[in-house]
């Protein structure tokens, strides 16, 4: 069977992929255990140099990748070129601090002993990942856990199989050896079939919750390490001391950022009722001047939704909930012209319970909360069953700092628009699922934890102890 990837923005089929049959799935299998053998045992110096290497592809052939993300996902032209650059520097930044992430660390014990702790490769690890950020999701796994030793096999959501396959390239254009990282163009039906196998030590995903609740059950049923980065409904709580203008200009960032299809965009702006009007105001009128259009073009704010299928979903999220009371000020109505086209919109006077309460919006689509002050606003911030990313605006940082952390997530920022570094851990709680990708909890996440007991003096009797 074949595989297309179809532009977002036109309709055209950008191009045609075999799938990989179940022979050649079960080689790739193959070759991961026996590469991981030989990868494990290569000394991370360079194991290192060869990221540094993978980085170096990445920047001269930024333009290219560039326009085949935004040719498969509908992603800004401007963004991919952005989203290549953080691949190199996540790249960069595991070439530089891998060996000190996975340095042995020595604990203190009993005078005659050296106790430590040694991080060790655990072996291929199935990697599932989105199209919304096509490489980006993939680098930020593969690059700590090739630095670590383990080996990766990618099994990438079925609209991105060009983003994939130039993964691949990356990897073997930079000099890692083959079944180093190998792509798996395989259908979702068949990945329980891939988690089970015994040649799989570890899967993580990145995708919604339902699709991690699958994968966990799976990896759970085999005891097999599993890392779930699962969806968001992440709040932006405005306080009555914001400084406005760059918390309007950030909002608006913040949620149509990748065309709005982004886990931890804001998606719920709850704002205290002294500013609620001027912020309103603000932000539909910044929303309403943002430019859609051809996502090839540099002036382009926000292009397609990645696929109609999506789009078509986001409009009934939003018809229901102006069913259920809801009130739209901008937008609401798909884009009359060809593509998977969504406009700006902002919702308000949302009741609970429906889509836009409860559910995540993904797509090009605010919904703004007014709240009496600041203890109902971190109320409605964490009325979610999500918890990834939130954000708190203010003047006061004292204040912002302690309702940040009075958020139910795992990321939380002040005066700043919720985002991942490669210097620090990046994860949720609640239904946005559980581990850490990223900075050193991140390359520690698929390794053996393994403790190791040097006894000093051999000939002196110890009492047996569990």
């Amino acid at each position: 069977m074949s595989i297309e990837s179809t532009n977002p923005a036109t309709g055209e089929v950008v191009d045609t992929f075999d799938e990989t049959s179940s022979g050649d799935r079960e080689a790739h299998l193959d070759r991961a255990v026996e590469t991981f053998e030989e990868w494990s045992e290569t000394p991370i110096e360079r194991r290192q140099r060869l990221l540094s290497a993978a980085a170096d592809v990445l920047r001269e052939n930024s333009a290219e990748y560039a326009e085949l993300m935004t040719k498969e996902m509908g992603k800004p032209i401007g963004q991919a070129r952005d989203e290549v650059e953080k691949c190199a520097w996540v790249c960069d930044y595991y070439a530089e601090h891998a060996a000190e992430h996975l340095d042995d660390e020595v604990i203190a014990s009993e005078p005659e002993a050296r106790t430590l702790l040694s991080y060790e490769p655990l072996g291929p690890i199935l990697a599932i990942m989105p199209w919304n950020f096509p490489f980006w999701q993939v680098f930020r796994f593969a690059a700590p856990n090739l630095a670590a030793g383990n080996v990766g096999l990618l099994k990438h959501a079925s609209n991105v199989p060009g983003c994939a396959r130039a993964i691949e390239d990356v990897f073997r254009e930079a000099g890692f050896p083959e079944g180093a990282f190998t792509t798996l163009l395989i259908s979702s039906s068949e990945i329980d079939e891939v988690i089970e196998d015994d040649r799989i030590a570890g899967v993580t995903i990145t995708g919604s919750d339902g699709a991690g609740r699958s994968v966990a059950e799976t990896a759970g049923s085999q005891l097999k390490k599993n890392v779930l980065e699962l969806g968001g409904s992440d709040p932006f709580v405005v306080l009555e001391d914001a400084p406005m203008e760059k918390t309007v200009e950030t909002a608006v960032q913040a949620r149509l950022i990748n065309n709005g299809q982004s886990c931890i965009a804001a998606k719920r702006f709850v704002v205290v009722d002294e500013v609620y009007d001027e912020f309103l105001e603000r932000f539909v009128e910044e929303m309403d001047a943002q430019t859609v259009g051809d996502p090839m073009d540099e002036e382009t704010d926000i292009g397609p939704q990645a696929r109609e299928d999506l789009a078509e979903e986001l409009h009934e999220q939003v018809e229901k909930t102006l069913e259920a009371g809801g009130e739209c000020r901008l937008g609401g109505e798909p884009m009359d012209r060809d593509g998977a086209f969504y406009p700006p919109t902002v919702l308000t006077d949302v009741p609970e319970d429906a889509p836009a309460d409860q559910e995540e919006l993904f797509g090009p689509v605010a919904t703004v909360f007014r709240v009496p002050d600041e203890e109902a606003a971190i109320e409605k911030a964490n009325d979610t069953r999500f918890g990834l990313g939130a954000s708190v605006w203010t003047e006061d940082l004292e204040r912002g700092e302690r309702v940040a952390r009075q958020f139910e997530s795992g990321l939380a920022f002040v005066n700043e628009l919720v985002k991942s570094d490669p210097r620090l851990p990046f994860g949720g709680v609640k239904d946005s699922g559980y581990g850490r990708e990223l900075a050193r909890d991140g390359i520690r996440e698929f390794v053996n934890r393994k403790t190791i007991w040097v006894q000093g003096d051999a000939g002196e009797e110890t009492e047996m102890v569990e």
